[in-house]
């Protein structure tokens, strides 16, 4: 880190794993209480921390080490055949940054994907107070990317701006238009906006290899793995 910086972590309770069926789970998180800012959070974000809400967090799980931070160079990046063509199928798009607070548009949205791919998952039923507080915090600087067709909202890309790359919080979409392939046309449009912004990684959370839904991000190529403290290239 830049600064001498230090701070208490807690552990969470062992729970179920939201990912991996009959696997227990442990989080640990920075001390709530403590101050946090943007350099702190992209210092520990190079050690594989992601935030959710207020909170800066990282598996801690002792017997499992399935969640493996990843990153994508910006430079590096070469899409392949298939991400080409939903680049272009989605040129007809316009995508609008917003503030991080409710809005109704949003939060619809938000329910309606979260009916559809999280079923069962803990996410279930969310209300509008857990839904900004999962996405946003008082510290963070975070943007609502609005994916407009023709005026009507079809996808938000929820990101956490550093001062050296972007954090893919979460994307949500409509159903109505999967076709569209929403989910990665939002990554690919986050790497533009990276090299656009002269940045160097966009972070994609953790990657489980055992997992369909989290899976997918080795389809970015090449990809950074956080590994024994160290960031490199498999």
């Amino acid at each position: 880190m830049n600064r001498r910086t230090q701070f208490y972590l807690y552990a969470t309770p062992p729970h179920n794993c939201s990912y991996l069926a009959q696997r227990k789970a442990t989080t640990a998180f920075i001390d709530p209480h403590f101050p946090k800012d943007m350099e702190l959070y992209e210092n520990l974000s190079q050690h594989g921390f992601r935030r959710s809400g207020e909170h800066l967090y990282r598996p801690d799980c002792h017997d499992c080490h399935a969640c493996i931070p990843v990153r994508i160079p910006i430079a590096d990046f070469r899409p392949r055949r298939v991400q080409k063509r939903i680049w272009k199928r989605n040129q007809d798009l316009v995508i609008v940054p917003q503030t991080a607070v409710f809005k109704q548009e949003q939060f619809d949205l938000y329910c309606d994907y979260i009916a559809l791919r999280h079923q069962g998952g803990g996410m279930d039923n969310p209300t509008p107070e857990s839904y900004i507080q999962f996405l946003s915090s008082q510290w963070s600087e975070t943007v609502f990317y609005e994916f407009l067709l023709e005026k009507q909202l079809i996808a938000v890309a929820v990101v956490d701006k550093f001062e050296h790359a972007l954090s893919a919080v979460y994307t949500f979409f409509s159903p109505e238009y999967e076709q569209r392939s929403l989910g990665v046309y939002a990554i690919l449009w986050q790497i533009e906006l990276a090299k656009q912004l002269n940045l160097k990684w966009l972070y994609l959370g953790y990657w489980i290899e055992e997992c369909q839904k989290m899976s997918y991000k080795t389809d970015y190529q090449p990809l950074e793995y956080y590994q024994y403290g160290v960031w490199q290239t498999l």
